[in-house]
């Protein structure tokens, strides 16, 4: 039986937890960006981006920054970086690794005292960078014998030396030995990590008693690629990978004792197979190996081990453990990914990558998906059958979404009216018939409007079996216009002409009508598939007992409705309009209509013409007068 030792050090350290706790607390907001990558960790890197959450390296690459968020990484950031954020307007987020914040301090207020600053550390780590950019004088960067040994400062001044974080400490100590020996006047703060010096102690310990030893993390890690050294001058077969699928099998078949150790950049979850080698039977591995070979393309069973919002994990059967991200689960935005699966489900899943860069196998659902969805859509091309699914308006048209594969409907085919705002579709399903099927060149087209058109064709086919001339119907106003009403009448629609609306006059359609309406009328004539509709029912027609309220002779009431140069047209019903020219206005000669009466005028006067025949009717106020008068110059009659 093999013996595993795993570093109880190993992963993140507590700066590098505390700035992820931090950029995930800002992760669902918008406008948020870390100045530089976060962590060295390229996995973590990736992930916050396609979360929204981008890396960069210049205020000026933020587009809007006073309405964004900038995180500073937890190495830190120069002061004139600092500042020129703030100045930006942008909200500063500070992740800055509390230990790294105390050499700020040390490093400002010793140059401000006019000290030479010693900086033991890489000078192209950003956490160096950031650490020189608080300094008011010269600095000076050693990070190896030959630069300690050529070392040159001012001895009337003094020298206050501090270090890298995640330097290696035993190289600290002999560096700083070279430097004493050059008599400066010289105050050493050794601000190395006490975390980054237990891992690498611990490191050291375990190296020394394993045949072999594997250090994990990213390769563009400074403390990882440390421990790898310290770990290297212990034990030969050292090995540096940053995930599983790195590691070479056949080199550890032989070793009795294998130690595991981690850089302060690696997550938790890149640890979670070694410690479950380690717990269950990582040397039974070595001694019996049977991966699954994994191929891209392929689809795969899994059984989920772990689920977070944004991310599933799948046990395959292989090495590694395969990743569906949310991009890669769904197309659908901020799903969490916990109230769709469980840990214990089972479940396909398609090959991206069997290596995503970091030893795990990239899964897609989505795509998977969207395979029986093109199949989907191949069958409905081939049918000539409808299919539905969810819209969503794009430039030009809509993207119709059926199981995760997309179909694009131009705006000129997803109705048979012009549709002025596409928005009215999101999220609401749509049903088409596919017109244009080419995969290959991502080309599959949809149609609502002839399914649309051929609905209403046999809704209205339906309608003109049923109706004859004649038929009293009820429907509802679709459109109102100057010179009529569209009424649909449940599959067709029939037009109510502004001179059916009513046995009087109509002056505006859109003043009696409006859209929604329902309407009680009859059908007047069917000619093919246009149907003229009217509410002027024949036996409420006015004019049908016009002869006897209308006779000549007749005082009648009226109110003026219209005039006219040559006359005064007056309402004496809905219906029946009657002609009281100018010349019958008055005894008195007028010039127009106007001088003596106005419109809404109630006036009594006598019928002196009927034309049945033409529905016309005149009237005079002066006979009426002349007959007022008459009467009153005749001689009383004795009884």
């Amino acid at each position: 039986m093999k013996e595993v030792i795993l570093a109880k050090s190993a992963g993140f350290c507590f700066g590098v937890q505390r700035a992820m706790d931090t950029v995930y607390a800002e992760a669902d907001k918008k406008n948020v960006y870390t100045y530089g990558p976060i962590i060295h960790n390229t996995e973590v890197v990736n992930e916050l981006e396609s979360k929204g959450v981008k890396a960069v390296n210049d205020i000026s690459e933020i587009p809007e920054p006073e309405k964004s968020t900038v995180i500073i990484r937890s190495h830190g950031v120069s002061k004139a970086v600092y500042e020129s954020i703030k100045n930006s307007g942008a909200k500063i987020v500070d992740a800055t690794c509390p230990f790294v914040l105390k050499i700020h301090k040390i490093v400002k207020d010793a140059s401000a005292e006019g000290d030479q600053i010693v900086i033991i550390g890489n000078e192209k780590h950003p956490e160096v960078e950031g650490i020189m950019g608080w300094s008011e004088t010269p600095v000076h960067v050693v990070d190896t014998v030959e630069k300690a040994e050529k070392l040159k400062l001012d001895k009337s001044k003094n020298v206050r030396v501090v270090s890298q974080t995640t330097f290696n400490y035993k190289k600290f100590q002999d560096l700083v030995e070279i430097i004493k020996k050059k008599e400066y006047n010289i105050c050493i703060s050794n601000t190395i990590c006490n975390a980054t010096e237990e891992r690498q102690n611990e490191a050291r310990r375990i190296a020394r008693r394993a045949d072999a030893m594997i250090v994990i993390g990213d390769s563009s890690s400074s403390n990882t690629r440390k421990l790898y050294e310290i770990c290297k001058t212990e034990c030969q077969e050292t090995f540096y990978i940053q995930t599983l699928s790195g590691l070479e099998l056949d080199k550890l078949k032989s070793s009795d004792c294998i130690g595991i150790t981690a850089g302060a950049s690696t997550q938790t979850i890149s640890l979670r197979r070694f410690i479950l080698m380690s717990e269950e039977s990582f040397a039974q591995m070595l001694d019996n190996e049977e991966w699954k070979e994994i191929r891209t393309g392929e689809v795969v069973d899994g059984r989920v081990i772990a689920v977070k919002p944004d991310r599933i994990v799948l046990n395959i059967g292989g090495k590694s453990d395969g990743i569906i991200t949310r991009s890669e689960y769904t197309s659908a935005p901020d799903v969490d990914l916990t109230t769709v699966v469980s840990v214990g489900d089972e479940m396909k899943a398609k090959v991206l990558k069997s290596n995503d860069g970091e030893g795990q196998v990239a899964l897609t659902y989505r795509k998977l998906v969207a395979d029986n969805g093109n199949k989907k859509l191949e069958d409905a091309f081939n049918n000539q059958e409808p299919i539905t699914g969810v819209a969503k308006n794009i430039k030009g048209g809509l993207e119709v979404i059926v199981d995760e594969a997309r179909v694009f409907i131009p705006a000129s085919l997803i109705s048979d009216t012009f549709v002025k705002d596409l928005s009215v579709y999101n999220g609401k399903e749509v049903t088409f018939v596919i017109t244009e099927y080419d995969p290959k060149n991502r080309k599959i087209i949809g149609d609502c409007k002839q399914l649309i058109v051929a609905a209403k064709k046999a809704a209205a086919e339906a309608v003109l079996s049923k109706i004859k001339e004649g038929d009293t119907i009820e429907g509802t106003v679709k459109n109102v216009t100057d010179f009529g009403a569209f009424i649909d009448l449940g599959g067709v629609d029939g037009l109510l002409h502004i001179s059916e609306m009513s046995w009087g006059r109509t002056e505006n359609p859109k003043k009696v009508y409006k859209i929604g309406d329902s309407v009680k009328c009859f059908i007047k004539e069917i000619n093919g598939d246009k149907i003229a509709l009217s509410v002027k029912y024949p036996d409420l027609n006015p004019w049908n007992n016009a002869a006897e309220k209308y006779a000549v002779g007749n005082v009648v009431k009226g109110t003026v409705a219209r005039m006219t140069d040559f006359g005064a047209f007056v309402q004496l019903e809905d219906g029946i309009d009657a002609l009281l020219h100018v010349s019958q206005i008055s005894r008195d000669r007028i010039e127009k209509p106007s001088d003596a009466l106005s419109i809404g005028q109630e006036i009594e006067a006598k019928v002196v013409d009927l034309n049945e025949a033409d529905k016309k009717i005149s009237l005079s106020i002066k006979a009426l007068l002349n007959d007022n008068e008459a009467q009153e110059e005749a001689p009383a009659t004795e009884e």
